[in-house]
C-alpha cells in the first residue's frame, strides 16, 4: 500500500534563493522536527545528483540506519530524495520551488510505501500518514520564518560568528539558523579543534585568541548547566566560575585585537531579577536581592562583558527564560510525566515562568547581531508569560492528557534544595520590551501555539503521542 503525502506553501521570496536554502550547511538538520531524534552519520556531497546522506533514525527504543540519495535535481527548482536503505518499502520525498511572479511555491511530497505488509498498513492509518504531515508543516513553518528573518537583514553581508556552547540546545540551533542563512560559524571548543573551530580552555585561561581575528561578531553562550541537581559548594564553584571567567576571558581578548569584531552577544539569564512575585519585570527593572546566588551569576556573568564595551565592541546581553524544545531543557524533562497523564503544577503553581520557544530564542539572538540599534541587557522572552499552573494546564491540554498532580514545594526542595527555591518555584514576569523597540517580530508570542509548534501537534489533532 502506497501514500503520498504533500505540502504547498507561498513563500515571498525567489524561488532560486528558497533552492539556495536548502543547498547550505546546516538545512537538514534545522528542518528536523525537535520531537524526531535523529543523528547525522554522514554526508558526502551537496544537492547534486548522487549526493548522499546517512541517518541513524531512533524510534522509541529502536532505531534504523536511513541512507538517502539525491536525484533528478534541476537547480534552482527541485531535489529528489530517494531512501535507498532504511525503514520504509519505499520512499521519494520530491521538494519543488516553482516560481510565482517574484515569490515561490514551495512544495514538499512524499511518496511512500510502509514496511510489514498490512501491520504497515495499518500503522499508516494510526500514525505515519499523520506524522509526516506534521513533520511537513513544522519545515514549511521553519523555512517561512527563517527567510523571512533573514530578509529583515537582506542589505548585510554574512557574517562569520564564532560561537562558544554550540553543542548546546541554543547553539545547535543557532549554528543551523546562521548557516543556513548564509553565514559561517566557527564554534569555539574545549576539546582539540578541528577545521574550522577555535580552541580554548576558561579553566586555565586560554584561547586561541589569533583564531578570532576574522571574526565578525561572537556569541557566547557557554556556562555549567545550573538545573537538574542540587548546588553543592563544588558545582556552585563551577556554575559562577564557567560564567564568570569564561565570560572575562573572552571580553579581555576581543577588547586586545587589532580588529575586534563589531558585536559580542553574550547570554544571560532572566535569574538576574530574583524572585519578585507578580511584578512586571522589563530591562529597567533592577536586579534582584544580592544574597540571591543566581542574581549574583548573573551580575558576573554580564559584567564579565566589560573589557568589550571599552574597546569599543558593541555588546547585546540576552536575559533568557525558559527555552522551550522538547529536545532538551525543562521542556524534555516535564514531557514524561507529562504524557502519561501525571503532570502538574510545580510548587503552588502562582509563580511567574517566563518562557521563549526555541526558534524565538535563536531568532533575537540573529536580531541582537544584525540590528545595530539593539545595545545592552534585553529580555528574550515571549511578550506573555504564563504562571507556572497555566503552564501545566497548557501543556496538559495541547497533549490531551490531565495536569492534575502538583509536585508540592517541600517535596522540590527536599531532592533539590536552593537550585529548586532559585529556578522552578522562583516567579519572574519578564516582558520583553527592548526587542519590541528594536522591531523583532515574535513567531511564537502565546504559549499553546508554540508548544503545538515544538510537539508537532495540531488543534485538530486525534494522532496517538509522539514516542
Amino acid at each position: 500500500m502506497q501514500g503520498i503525502v504533500e505540502r504547498t506553501t507561498r513563500l515571498p521570496h525567489p524561488a532560486a534563493a528558497v533552492y539556495a536554502w536548502h543547498a547550505r550547511a546546516g538545512a537538514l538538520e534545522r528542518l528536523t522536527p525537535p520531537w524526531e531524534r535523529v543523528d547525522l552519520v554522514e554526508r558526502s556531497g551537496g544537492l547534486e545528483d548522487g549526493a548522499r546522506v546517512v541517518l541513524r533514525v531512533h524510534v522509541g527504543p529502536a532505531a534504523f540506519r536511513w541512507v538517502a540519495v539525491h536525484r533528478d535535481v534541476v537547480p534552482g527548482q527541485q531535489f529528489v530524495d530517494e531512501q535507498v536503505e532504511g525503514p520504509f518499502s519505499r520512499w521519494v520525498h520530491t521538494h519543488r520551488m516553482v516560481p510565482d511572479g517574484e515569490a515561490c511555491l514551495l512544495t514538499d511530497q512524499i511518496e511512500y510505501a510502509p514496511p510489514y505488509g498490512l501491520a504497515g498498513a495499518a500503522a499508516d492509518l494510526w500514525l505515519i500518514r499523520g506524522r509526516l504531515e506534521q513533520m511537513l508543516a513544522y519545515r514549511h513553518a521553519v523555512l517561512r520564518d527563517d527567510l523571512a528573518a533573514h530578509a529583515r537583514f537582506g542589505s548585510t553581508p554574512p557574517l562569520h560568528v564564532a560561537l562558544t556552547g554550540a553543542s548546546g540546545l541554543v547553539g545547535r540551533s543557532l549554528t543551523t539558523m546562521l548557516t543556513t542563512g548564509g553565514h559561517r560559524v566557527s564554534s569555539i571548543v574545549r576539546r582539540s579543534p578541528k577545521a574550522g573551530e577555535i580552541e580554548w580552555d576558561p579553566a586555565r585561561g586560554a584561547l586561541d585568541a589569533r583564531a578570532l581575528e576574522n571574526v565578525d561578531a561572537v556569541v557566547h553562550l557557554a556556562g555549567e548547566n545550573i538545573a537538574g541537581r542540587r548546588w553543592t559548594a563544588d558545582r556552585r564553584r563551577r556554575i559562577r566560575g564557567s560564567r564568570a571567567r569564561g565570560t572575562a576571558l573572552l571580553a579581555e581578548a576581543l577588547g586586545r585585537m587589532q580588529r575586534p569584531p563589531r558585536v559580542l552577544v553574550s547570554a544571560s539569564a532572566v535569574g538576574y531579577y530574583g524572585n519578585r512575585g507578580d511584578e512586571v519585570l522589563t530591562e529597567r527593572s533592577g536586579r534582584g536581592s544580592a544574597g540571591d546566588f543566581l542574581v549574583q551569576v548573573t551580575l558576573d556573568w554580564e559584567h564579565g562583558t566589560a573589557p568589550a564595551r571599552s574597546a569599543g565592541i558593541r555588546v547585546a546581553i540576552p536575559r533568557l527564560g525558559v527555552v522551550l524544545s522538547p529536545a532538551g531543557g525543562a521542556l524534555a524533562k516535564l514531557l514524561p510525566p507529562f504524557r502519561v497523564g501525571l503532570g502538574g503544577p510545580l510548587g503552588g503553581g502562582a509563580q511567574w515562568m517566563s518562557w521563549i520557544s526555541i526558534d524565538d530564542a535563536v531568532g533575537a539572538i540573529h536580531h541582537a547581531l544584525l540590528s545595530d540599534r539593539l545595545e545592552g541587557p534585553f529580555n528574550a522572552t515571549a511578550p506573555e508569560p504564563v504562571t507556572n499552573a497555566d503552564f501545566a494546564a497548557t501543556l496538559g491540554h495541547v497533549l490531551a492528557r490531565p495536569a492534575l498532580l502538583p509536585v508540592p514545594a517541600v517535596a522540590l526542595r527536599a531532592l533539590f534544595g536552593e537550585m529548586a527555591s532559585a529556578t522552578v518555584l522562583a516567579s519572574q514576569r519578564a516582558l520583553p520590551a527592548v526587542l519590541g523597540q528594536t522591531g523583532y517580530p515574535f513567531r511564537h508570542a502565546s504559549l499553546e501555539p508554540a508548544l503545538r509548534h515544538l510537539l508537532g501537534r495540531r488543534a485538530d489533532s486525534v494522532l496517538p503521542l509522539a514516542p
